[in-house]
């Protein structure tokens, strides 16, 4: 079953228990997927939405931050329970060592060295680790590695 049918079907099961929270949560996505499709007129593949899915945690983890230094622990709580719905639709991710393996190999297979080469293995990182990896811990994985 592809990511996009499992969504829908999680949705018309939030529907039938009517659960609320994890029902706005999924049309959510689901909009985030449609406005997509719609504007580059295209079909999303699982690929595509991992990385929609992965947008939206950004935000909310943009947002948990923000609402917790101005001391709203209710609308972070609320913020938090999106992020879990959300999570449910990623793929395993990589633990931080496998991360750091596979920055060190990329690096390795470019012959980068030094912080002047941080674009090219960031652009070989998102290539190979997209859905598989947080690209924040990538991000200073390659940092490390580029800077010895």
């Amino acid at each position: 079953m592809s990511l996009k049918a499992q969504i829908t079907e999680d949705m018309k099961t939030a529907m039938r228990a009517k659960d609320s929270a994890r029902l706005s949560t999924i049309r959510l996505l689901q909009a985030a997927m449609k406005q997509k499709e719609v504007d580059e007129r295209i079909e999303l593949d699982d690929a595509a939405i991992v990385a929609i899915i992965d947008k939206l945690i950004k935000q909310r983890k943009d947002s948990i931050s923000a609402f917790e230094s101005a001391g709203r622990q209710d609308l972070a709580a609320i913020e938090q329970a999106e992020m879990a719905v959300l999570q449910v639709y990623l793929p395993q991710r990589m633990s931080a060592e496998e991360v750091t393996a596979a920055v060190a190999t990329i690096v390795a297979e470019l012959g980068a060295s030094g912080p002047g080469d941080m674009g090219k293995v960031m652009g070989a990182v998102k290539a190979q680790l997209a859905g598989k990896a947080d690209m924040g811990q990538a991000s200073a994985a390659v940092k490390a590695a580029l800077n010895p």
